[in-house]
């Protein structure tokens, strides 16, 4: 039987550590290790033995970032297979017996990703809204010959041979920033990465701000991996989602002039024509994603879910943005060459707001 480590970065997460050790001691998985990589955590991991489960505690004296501890329990790992989980995530039933399946099943499977669940134990609207919109994206929206091959460390199991070889997670980045794309994108060129709904984790989500932080940082961090590869694809963001941004972006910013002209009657009309081509052209781009939250939450939910969502694509197209600025100052406008903004035009045509 295949032997799994379970590999978990852990900084201040004392409140939600044992929570997914529970989750994972009441799978009773055999052939199963746990490594914890405490990252210079200030606050103090009380961890109790885990009956009939091998668990090994790494304490490091500086905060190096997930990436640098992830490889660092990638290399004390004595598994064939490495399954990474973040440490603030629950592992649902079945999950683990799942990816010991299709790893022992397939010996030339290389790696398998998972996804979040759509529940929320919260009943604030934004996280409800947060789990909703993933959910849709990788399950809901995803066509039946679509590639989604994000290898990402909310629960993601690659083999250990191989993940060594890759070089493991890039360590310059600090926090939970772009390292797990950045990753998957060198994964990709030799091997694939299969996506598997029933590899779950449920995760309660944060409110509006925090998530739009991350946003804007993780797209102003995208540009320069973006850059390299002069392509779009369902691992960051498709085409589509690119189109589905600048449309949000476009229908706020023509509001504002339309509400800054309404005196102005010839401009005002004008601009109410654009206002209604970019909305239209949003609610395109949305539009599977508002049925699904229409169908969970009612109609009140959507509506909301609607203009939120288009707060957000603000905040990840400034990110965005930013990121290009700061590329054009460093090292010229080669950056916004012809063969970027035209690589969109094959991609898998379906939309992602699930990066975070």
């Amino acid at each position: 039987m295949i032997y799994i480590s379970i590999i978990i970065p852990a900084h201040n997460s004392a409140d939600t550590l044992p929570r997914l050790l529970r989750s994972i001691v009441a799978e009773k998985p055999k052939n199963t290790e746990i490594i914890i990589i405490d990252d210079a955590s200030k606050e103090e991991l009380r961890i109790k033995e885990l009956k009939n489960l091998r668990m090994r505690i790494f304490h490091l004296k500086t905060n190096r970032g997930p990436a640098y501890a992830r490889n660092f329990g990638a290399k004390k790992a004595r598994g064939e297979v490495l399954l990474f989980l973040d440490s603030d995530v629950v592992v649902l039933p079945g999950t683990i017996t799942e990816v010991v399946k299709i790893f022992q099943e397939d010996k030339y499977r290389v790696a398998a990703t998972g996804v979040w669940d759509k529940q929320q134990n919260s009943h604030k609207f934004f996280p409800k809204f947060k789990a909703l919109r993933d959910w849709s994206y990788w399950v809901n929206e995803k066509k039946i010959d679509s590639y989604y091959y994000l290898f990402s460390t909310r629960i993601a199991a690659i083999r250990k041979d191989v993940f060594l070889a890759l070089g493991g997670f890039k360590e310059n980045y600090s926090g939970a920033d772009v390292e797990d794309i950045e990753f998957t994108y060198r994964l990709a060129r030799k091997y694939r990465i299969d996506f598997d709904q029933n590899m779950r984790v449920h995760h309660e989500f944060e409110n509006f701000w925090p998530i739009a932080k991350k946003y804007f940082k993780r797209a102003y961090q995208w540009v320069e991996i973006f850059q390299n590869r002069k392509k779009f694809d369902p691992v960051a963001t498709t085409g589509t989602e690119a189109i589905t941004t600048l449309s949000a972006v476009g229908l706020v910013g023509s509001l504002v002039l339309f509400l800054i002209a309404l005196s102005i009657v010839n401009l005002q009309n004008l601009l109410f024509v654009i206002c209604l081509f970019f909305f239209v052209m949003h609610l395109i781009g949305v539009h599977k994603f508002l049925l699904f939250v229409y169908k969970e939450e009612g109609l009140i939910f959507t509506i909301k879910a609607f203009f939120v969502g288009i707060a957000l694509y603000v905040f990840i197209f400034a990110g965005a943005l930013w990121g290009i600025l700061k590329r054009i100052r460093h090292s010229g406008p080669s950056v916004l060459s012809p063969s970027v903004l035209s690589s969109g035009s094959k991609d898998s045509g379906s939309k992602d707001l699930s990066r975070i």
